[in-house]
């Protein structure tokens, strides 16, 4: 595997408020990170950062984010639109904020996509009926038709991830994608990430407070508290031999229950922040 994007000593402000100091990390490809921490500790920032959507208020003061050699922070709108979707999807917490109520899915996709060249709308109808298919939608063709309102907020979410992965972008940032679903739906949503890792070979950095869903889906773990990286490692080892006072706390308050290796909901259903 080799190296896709790198973050180095990483410094974000808000209107000169430091909210994030000192981060460093790299991600390989095909690698999921996943970032855990409680809110306000940063996490979605690093996000944002990536893809300049911090705002007027948010600034990267020092350090680096280099994608291809570029350094994100400092490059042009153009240069940004260009990657943004192509190259560096991004999936929100609330994925049918992201649609526009009156406009129909497949109207909004196809603009997208024409967006970054593909202006075939009849071909880019079928590639995405046949993705939805893959992510085990029983109505492509209708979830196509359908206005967001249309559709329960949990399929909102499932076809976020689909539409995220369209244009097979390189990285996915996944921004809390599971916290408002029901168990049910969490288990799809990841299903669905951990699939496009592997038609795609895409990368993912998963922002979430639930441990459970690490444990599921992550190869490599950050841990944040108040901005500042207190952990990061493989996953598992962080989960079994946590060095950190503070992870070692945040671990401890996650109930336990007896696992079984189908007992992905029982897990995920105690982790609710």
């Amino acid at each position: 595997m080799s190296e896709i994007i790198r973050y180095e000593q990483v410094d974000i402000c808000y209107e000169g408020q430091l909210a994030v100091h000192d981060i460093s990390f790299s991600l390989q490809e095909g690698e999921i990170l996943g970032i855990v921490g409680e809110s306000g500790s940063g996490k979605s920032t690093l996000l944002k950062a990536a893809l300049n959507m911090l705002g007027k208020d948010g600034l990267v003061t020092r350090g680096d984010i280099y994608y291809k050699g570029l350094d994100l922070p400092d490059i042009s709108e153009k240069e940004m639109q260009k990657i943004c979707g192509a190259e560096i999807g991004m999936i929100f917490q609330m994925a049918g904020s992201s649609f526009c109520p009156i406009r129909t899915v497949g109207a909004q996709i196809k603009e997208m996509m024409a967006a970054h060249g593909h202006e075939d709308a009849q071909l880019v109808e079928q590639e995405t009926c046949e993705l939805f298919a893959k992510f085990g939608f029983s109505e492509a063709k209708r979830i196509w038709d359908s206005y967001p309102f249309e559709l329960s907020g949990g399929m909102q979410q499932r076809v976020g991830v689909a539409a995220a992965m369209l244009l097979k972008p390189k990285i996915l940032l996944a921004d809390e994608p599971t916290s408002a679903l029901d168990v049910t739906v969490q288990k799809q949503v990841i299903e669905e990430m951990l699939l496009a890792r592997k038609l795609f070979g895409t990368a993912i950095i998963l922002v979430t407070h639930n441990i459970g869903v690490i444990r599921t889906m992550a190869d490599t773990m950050l841990v944040l508290h108040q901005g500042e990286m207190m952990e990061y490692g493989r996953a598992r080892d962080v989960l079994a031999n946590p060095q950190s006072a503070y992870t070692k706390k945040l671990l401890a308050a996650v109930p336990r229950l007896r696992r079984s290796k189908a007992s992905y909901g029982r897990d995920t259903a105690s982790q609710a922040s």
